[in-house]
């Protein structure tokens, strides 16, 4: 099966391949914003917007007048256009909003470039990119397949990482005939129905103070750099701290990220069919109690992860409807007796006197409920 598959490494230009990413970022986003402006324009006197094709006739107008949009990647600036192109059609077939401006100060600061005649290539401990050349980075692992683009972006920490989206042949895993059914939780992560348990580890909350301090000392400078009338993109306090701050979150992103990687593809291999709940995170994310502590866990990114590396590998995922009572049901004998608050973490039914832990009774109902969809499909 083929499949694309992305590739992120972190990248060390030097300072000239600094600015030239700097100025790259900036076009495409002058390009974006300029055609968007044009674009909004001609929607709201016809009713219709343009096309890429008029766009990009337009475009190569446009270099003729700006000299400087020639200094960088030809083929970054169109992918621009092309993505705002895309943003528009997605729009009149209402899958998304509007599109709107580009800002300079958002924290993702990127830019897409294509393959074309092997000026994307790794070689040896430098990856070769258009117009920059060859550029040190951190390879933690080989390229695998036909590579199609390239994004180069720019974080808020001020690292530099490129993510190279590749077209490889994927084979499916090996059976193993076994079926397993995941309750997510916010004190345990994930508690399967063989009993074993993965623990939440609290990343934001086990740097909370941290990040914390080092966000009071960063509005304490704002305020002494507007107290003192200076700006705060030539405060050079002010930009040290946010960068700090900056580290601290990308941090945190890196621990969940490396996490929930490790975690749903130990499950892909261990087991054939996954069974989990059809959760509204964002029906969850109303309740202002649990808001924060449901955004720490990421069980929207880690069921994601399931699904594509599931379709990947050869196995299947299966949802239960999010109404379906199974932390109420006894997983013995299947009587219901009441509704049991969120504070009864463990109890014994009636009926057959089997002493149940409220989340594995609750991921054992959810694996009989997900092959029980399964056959019914």
């Amino acid at each position: 099966m083929r499949v694309h598959k992305g590739y992120k490494f972190r990248i060390y230009p030097n300072k000239e391949q600094e600015i030239l990413i700097s100025k790259t970022i900036g076009c495409s986003r002058f390009v974006f914003n300029h055609f968007l402006a044009q674009w909004n324009d001609v929607y709201k006197e016809t009713g219709k917007g343009l096309t890429y094709h008029s766009c990009s006739a337009k475009l190569t107008q446009l270099k003729k007048e700006l000299f400087w949009l020639k200094e960088v990647d030809s083929i970054a600036i169109q992918s621009s256009l092309k993505s705002l192109a895309d943003s528009y059609s997605r729009f009149f077939k209402k899958q998304n909003k509007v599109p709107r401006f580009k800002s300079k100060k958002h924290k993702v600061q990127s830019y897409t470039t294509k393959h074309t005649n092997g000026n994307i290539a790794i070689v040896g401990n430098r990856i070769k990119l258009p117009k920059l050349g060859l550029v040190r980075f951190a390879k933690s692992r080989d390229v695998q397949g036909r590579i199609f683009n390239a994004t180069i972006r720019r974080n808020p920490s001020g690292n530099y990482f490129v993510s190279i989206l590749a077209e490889v042949e994927v084979q499916p895993l090996e059976k193993t005939e076994s079926s397993i059914g995941i309750d997510l939780g916010i004190t345990d992560f994930a508690i399967l129905s063989d009993g074993r348990k993965f623990d939440n580890h609290n990343f934001t909350s086990n740097m909370e103070m941290k990040l914390k301090r080092e966000q009071r000392k960063l509005s304490r400078r704002a305020l002494h750099a507007k107290k003192n009338g200076m700006n705060l993109l030539d405060g050079k306090n002010y930009q040290k701290q946010k960068i700090k701050v900056a580290r601290l979150h990308e941090r945190l992103m890196n621990q969940r990220e490396d996490f929930l990687h490790k975690l749903s593809t130990e499950i892909i291999k261990n087991h054939d069919i996954i069974c989990i709940e059809d959760l509204s995170i964002k029906g969850m994310l109303r309740n202002h109690k649990l808001a924060k502590s449901i955004s720490d866990v990421s069980w929207s990114a880690f069921v994601t992860k399931l699904e594509y590396k599931a379709k990947w590998y050869g196995k299947t995922i299966v949802k239960i409807s999010r109404w379906f009572p199974s932390s109420q049901v006894c997983s013995g004998c299947g009587h219901q007796d009441g509704k049991k608050s969120l504070e009864i973490r463990d109890w014994t039914c009636p009926v057959c006197h089997e002493h149940h832990d409220r989340d594995v009774n609750a991921s054992k109902n959810i694996l009989v409920e997900g092959l029980r969809t399964l056959a019914l499909t």
